[in-house]
């Protein structure tokens, strides 16, 4: 996961970030997003669901490029004959 520090800037008399184009598109953030408040942090995700679909999501794992080599070990863990 990458992290990336926003400046706030006074929108009136409230305060906003400025969000980069590629994050804007990348998770489809149009015109509304929904602002989740939680203990420690702040969820921000798009209006209206804002989930990729099944081939976004595999173009997102993807491009991670992280290891699942452990995953066959999972699956073959027996639970299976449960």
């Amino acid at each position: 996961m990458k992290t990336l520090q926003l400046g706030i800037c006074r929108i009136g008399n409230s305060r906003g970030i400025r969000i980069p184009a590629r994050l804007l598109k990348k998770y489809g953030l149009v015109d509304k997003v929904v602002i989740e408040e939680k203990p420690d942090e702040l969820v921000l995700r798009a209006a209206g669901g804002g989930k990729l679909s099944w081939e976004q999501t595999f173009k997102e794992m993807a491009a991670s490029k992280e290891n699942w080599d452990d995953f066959d070990s999972t699956a073959s863990d027996g639970l299976d004959a449960i």
